[in-house]
């Protein structure tokens, strides 16, 4: 089943020519990222997608509905966390519960049943500044979960972690994936983390950005750092190279 289908997608903003002529999909319960080159439109389609903004030519279609224009549907987690600094951790993440009209005892007690999933046990009351980025980011995860479990855009959530702390937060997010009944697009520009993550990667050109490649991931769940010395996941990664 097709949860996102973007058809044909133009846009440009002025003189400048974003995005050319996009077609993808993304089905349920499936993680696909979108790699290509700084500035090619990735963000913009996920401002398409989410509704935020129209595209010049094309559909966005969400469960077979059209969805141009639409916002409300989609949760959009973006590389910076955005929490609110003045509330702490369980505040900030029932935000998109008291949104959706819910009591506030009935966020918490619902934004607290994930707390352990999300590794965040014991740090309800503590607020952003004393968190560190990797637990700062499994907060607005979760943040964006609650506001559309079934369809999650994430923006180069992990862009702006050290090394090793973004490495620790990929394994992490697999094993979140593997219990959330989600569907996910992701936005990076390593492609290490594209193929560790991925079921599918669409590969885009340079502004105005078309669809260059659409590879499958064909390497087994559960995943762990032999993943990255895989034959296939090697044989990907060089092929993605000489595309870029």
């Amino acid at each position: 089943m097709k949860k996102v289908e973007a058809i044909n997608i133009k846009k440009s903003f002025g003189q400048l020519h974003t995005l050319e002529d996009i077609s993808l999909s993304l089905e349920e319960n499936r993680f696909v990222s979108l790699l290509g080159p700084s500035g090619c439109g990735k963000s913009t389609l996920f401002n398409i997608i989410s509704g935020l903004t129209l595209p010049d030519r094309g559909e966005i279609l969400i469960d077979g509905e059209v969805y141009n224009g639409k916002t409300g549907r989609v949760s959009y987690m973006h590389q910076k966390d955005l929490l609110l600094p003045w509330k702490n951790i369980l505040s900030n993440v029932m935000i998109p519960l008291i949104l959706k009209g819910e009591s506030k005892n009935q966020a918490e007690k619902k934004a607290l049943e994930y707390f352990h999933l999300f590794g965040l046990d014991g740090f309800e009351k503590n607020y952003p500044n004393q968190l560190s980025g990797g637990m700062r980011q499994r907060a607005s995860l979760l943040r964006a979960y609650l506001f559309s479990k079934d369809i999650m855009l994430l923006d180069e959530p992990f862009g702006g972690l050290d090394a090793i702390t973004k490495r620790k937060m990929q394994h992490w997010l697999l094993e979140v994936f593997n219990n959330l009944n989600s569907s996910i697009l992701f936005i990076t520009h390593d492609i290490d983390e594209a193929i560790f993550l991925s079921d599918e990667i669409y590969i885009l050109s340079k502004r105005p950005a078309v669809v260059k490649k659409v590879f499958q991931v064909n390497i087994g769940r559960p995943r762990d750092d032999n993943t990255f010395t895989n034959v296939e996941f090697i044989r990907i990664k060089k092929e993605i190279l000489n595309l870029l």
